[in-house]
């Protein structure tokens, strides 16, 4: 089966270039088309939203009647392809629940109150779209907590009939999001209430959805190896350790690739000067002044600029970087030689903070918002890539680091620590600066052992730009490890009944 090609759905909120709030949109894109170019049959099923033109898509077939809630809701169905291998891509349309902004929510309601039913309606529709198309997959592949209820469709409601040999996937991105609802919105899933219990719903008289994805699904997959051992600690488990460990024989980390198409300062149209890891140092030195530039701070080569791409969070370290009173990015403006080149948003209080302090400090710019050009800068122009994540499940933004020459200085964990090789300044050898503790004295000694290196070791500096250039994070490699998973599924599919 598995030299045929297997025949994959992926159901998911995000895929680019459709839908993307965060590393769930790439990933989902990116390995759906390097499934495909590796002889699979793929297919994504997600949501049209408000957002997604239907001028770009197709209609296909007649309107898809989906149960739900002892009723039925009907949508209709449109088709896209993603950009690389031309995947279809399956838009399930329904005005009342996805015609509105956001994917999740807006920034006035972060979580919209019928997100059960919404999620409900992607899953439950992914199964029936595939009946429609007399298309039944081998392998259901779903996403983070709002596809976790397809692996428990698949156990219950369609244990026998079409889909009976077909195994599933849990892909988990992030285990901080989990899917809990008031337990008066469980009904919407469609489903008796002895599953409430029975399947594993049930999380402190709450629903957790993906509680109930991690009971039912063949098999577990994160997005790195060090991640998948870390969520089975109660330090990053998120009330989900026990289970995981129950399931461990169950769990893979599988590191993300990274779009080196689109992230390639060979030909970056966002930059000031394109170079490659042959010859760096002048492309590097215009996109640094270009950087200062862009951020009011005064154009300098000799002084280390150290940037930041990321969402203004707590999980991303800004309680520990910028916390008020405590944080050590005054600390280091204050004390110490370099610039600061920030640039994200995200919760009001750490927004706020970072405009006050780079209003006290002339050697720290900031930019609230996103901007795409402005995210290739900071990557191109920044010496030194700062990522201090109290947890980071894969990352991407420290491979962009590496392959712009830029060496990132992170947290040992997650994906931080499956990428990012430590520097020995003994050898020069590594691929950027690492430390343990997330507290505001960690990152200062960090940074000011990146800047003795700097002011010190340059030539191991150049070295280390050039090694990290050339690693690579490949969607191919990923993909191969994939199909391998997908064939496990199935066998214990095949050589058990349904978990239940």
């Amino acid at each position: 089966m598995a030299d045929e090609g297997l025949r994959v759905v992926m159901v998911a909120s995000e895929a680019v270039p459709f839908a993307k709030a965060g590393g769930l949109g790439d990933m989902v894109g990116a390995l759906a088309d390097a499934l495909a170019r590796l002889g699979h049959d793929v297919r994504v099923v997600l949501p049209r939203y408000y957002g997604i033109e239907p001028g770009r898509l197709r209609k296909v077939g007649a309107p898809l009647g989906v149960p739900l809630d002892g009723g039925e809701e009907w949508c209709a169905v449109y088709e896209g392809r993603t950009p690389g291998a031309g995947v279809p891509v399956y838009l399930l349309d329904h005005e009342g629940l996805y015609g509105r902004d956001g994917i999740y929510g807006t920034r006035s309601e972060p979580e919209f109150r019928d997100n059960l039913r919404r999620f409900a309606l992607l899953c439950r529709g992914a199964l029936q779209l595939a009946k429609a198309l007399d298309w039944v997959p081998h392998i259901v592949h779903a996403h983070d907590w709002p596809g976790a209820l397809a692996p428990v469709y698949l156990n219950t409601v369609e244990r026998f009939g079409a889909f009976a040999a077909t195994g599933s996937v849990l892909s988990i991105h992030n285990l901080g999001y989990q899917g809990v609802f008031d337990k008066a919105h469980y009904p919407a899933a469609g489903l008796p209430w002895q599953l409430f219990h029975g399947a594993g719903f049930e999380f402190f008289d709450r629903v957790n959805l993906l509680q109930a994805g991690l009971r039912a699904a063949d098999v577990l997959t994160t997005v790195s190896p060090t991640y998948a051992a870390e969520i089975q600690t109660p330090a990053f488990g998120h009330r989900m350790d026990g289970l995981l460990r129950h399931r461990r024989s169950d769990l893979y980390g599988v590191l993300n690739g990274m779009d080196y198409a689109e992230w390639n300062p060979a030909n970056d149209a966002y930059l000031a000067a394109t170079y490659t890891d042959r010859a760096f140092k002048r492309g590097k030195a215009r996109n640094k002044a270009a950087l200062q530039e862009a951020f009011g701070l005064p154009v300098d080569p000799a002084v280390p600029l150290y940037g930041m791409v990321s969402r203004l969070v707590d999980q991303k370290g800004f309680g520990a970087l910028c916390g008020p009173a405590h944080g050590s990015l005054a600390w280091m403006c204050a004390n110490f030689d370099l610039q600061f080149a920030i640039l994200g948003t995200g919760e009001a209080w750490c927004e706020r903070e970072l405009t006050s302090l780079a209003g006290r400090y002339p050697n720290l710019g900031v930019h609230i918002g996103f901007d795409e050009r402005l995210a290739h800068l900071v990557q191109a122009g920044s010496d030194f890539f700062l990522m201090p994540s109290a947890y980071e499940p894969c990352g991407l933004a420290q491979m962009y680091a590496l392959r712009y020459g830029t060496l990132p200085i992170v947290r040992r964990t997650g994906g931080l620590a499956d990428t990012v090789v430590n520097y020995d300044q003994a050898t020069g050898d590594g691929t950027g600066f690492l430390f343990d503790s997330l507290t505001p004295a960690a990152i200062y000694d960090t940074v000011g052992w990146s800047l003795w290196a700097w002011h010190n070791r340059p030539h191991h500096l150049d070295a280390m730009r050039k090694r990290g250039m050339k690693v690579r994070f490949s969607w191919a490699d990923a993909a191969e490890r994939y199909g391998e998973i997908y064939q496990g599924a199935i066998d214990r599919r095949l050589g058990r009944g349904p978990r239940t």
